[in-house]
């Protein structure tokens, strides 16, 4: 079975306010129409809530 290459591009910002943004695949993440994901912010030394920049 061949694999898609059109992966949507999923941009996280951190709800910190630390301007710490990545980039991530739609389909990796565990739900896909999930809006926050908790991820770790190097600027702020913590887990925090990015939100997706839709």
């Amino acid at each position: 079975m061949a694999r898609s290459t059109a992966r949507p591009v999923v941009r996280l910002k951190s709800a910190a306010g630390t301007g710490v943004t990545y980039v991530t695949r739609k389909n990796r993440l565990n739900h896909p129409d999930r809006l926050v994901l908790r991820k770790y912010d190097p600027v702020a030394g913590q887990h925090v809530l990015f939100r997706e920049e839709r």
